[in-house]
């Protein structure tokens, strides 16, 4: 696999869930990070912990692991290997993957041991 490299952000973010019939709600649209997903049983939302209003059922304190891309859409287990790696050594992930890139979600507490496991195998910019 070549060598990528993935980028510490600094904000801290929350995964929040909401009813599967809930309007798109407007307060994740002012964060600079927020990815919305609407399935059959749920709607999550992953936004900066600062913009979650205190009624709605979340989990905070998670920081985000940036894989530099953009990425092909040919590269094969970028994602199996990092999870695999952090699973080995008991940390939890949420992924979010976008067009160009993906991003690991690591709680805040795991920060510093996730990125000491995974600059064995990438590039670390914190």
């Amino acid at each position: 696999m070549m060598k990528l490299t993935l980028t510490v952000m600094a904000e801290e973010l929350a995964v929040s869930r909401l009813n599967k019939d809930a309007e798109i709600p407007s307060w994740p649209l002012s964060s600079q990070f927020f990815s919305i997903t609407r399935t059959k049983d749920e709607l999550s939302i992953v936004s900066l912990t600062e913009d979650v209003p205190a009624d709605i059922k979340s989990e905070k304190n998670w920081r985000a692991l940036k894989v530099e891309g953009p990425l092909d859409f040919s590269m094969v287990g970028v994602l199996s290997f990092l999870a695999t790696t952090l699973a080995q050594e008991g940390i939890s992930i949420f992924v979010i993957s976008t067009y160009d890139t993906d991003y690991l979600l690591v709680k805040e507490e795991s920060l510093e041991e996730a990125i000491e496991v995974l600059s064995k195998d990438y590039i670390i910019n914190n």
